[in-house]
């Protein structure tokens, strides 16, 4: 009988891990944009603009899974805090333009926030855009209390730098708010934390210098959320 126990829970063991889901490899290479979508997923935003300055336009691409499967995602520290949720994976792609090809420049299974994390505000992906060769992700969430989350990514010696980041904290209805802007090429930090509907009137503004080691790139930056940069300060 304890045999009996011990190869059934083989069994079920080795099931749950073949049933892991697993994201596929992009294409490397394509003339165009719809062939460089995968099998059972679909585009669901886009930004065109030059990345690596050689005046192309390069593409951002953000790709959903079409079926909810179970993942394991991380709130606060990747390493110790995973929370397992049935949600559609999302990944997101870069492709530089170059002789009429669209090629790979880095795929993330990550970073992008699924539709099911934004609280009751619903899908908290809120956007993506290029501008001045950067990629800007934009994401918004919560309940009563509300967040923004803004990133900018730029192409710096092969590696995706984060290169600024807004974190916006408020009630949706006293406007009580807490606003940080980080500057990871300058190392400075501006806090304004007043009311979200005055904000230009009595709010308080300070500007330090922002301690860190080194900058985040997309490649080793796990999620939203997933970076203390000071204590209980997460990014």
């Amino acid at each position: 009988m304890r045999w009996l126990i011990f190869f059934l829970l083989l069994s079920v063991s080795s099931t749950s891990f073949a049933q892991k889901f697993i994201f596929p490899r992009l294409t490397q290479q394509a003339k165009s944009v719809e062939q460089l979508i995968p099998k059972n997923w679909k585009l669901i935003d886009s930004a065109k603009g030059d990345l690596n300055q050689d005046n192309k336009d390069d593409i951002v691409l953000i790709l959903e899974f079409n079926t909810a499967v179970d993942e394991d995602r991380a709130y606060g520290n990747y390493e110790i805090e995973l929370i397992t949720e049935t949600q559609k994976p999302r990944m997101l792609a870069v492709y530089f333009k170059k002789d009429e090809l669209y090629r790979l420049a880095i795929q993330n299974n990550d970073f992008v926030l699924r539709s099911e994390e934004g609280g009751k505000m619903g899908d908290p992906f809120k956007g993506l855009r290029i501008d001045s060769n950067k990629f800007i992700l934009s994401f918004e969430g919560g309940n009563d209390w509300r967040w923004k989350l803004n990133y900018e990514f730029e192409y710096q010696q092969k590696e995706w730098a984060l290169v600024a980041a807004n974190n916006v904290y408020y009630h949706k209805d006293s406007g009580e708010m807490v606003d940080k802007q980080y500057d990871f090429v300058d190392r400075t930090i501006k806090t304004v934390v007043g009311s979200i509907f005055n904000r230009n009137i009595l709010n308080y503004k300070e500007e330090d210098i922002l301690f860190f080691g080194s900058r985040r790139t997309l490649k080793d930056f796990k999620k939203p959320w997933t970076w203390e940069i000071t204590k209980d300060n997460y990014l």
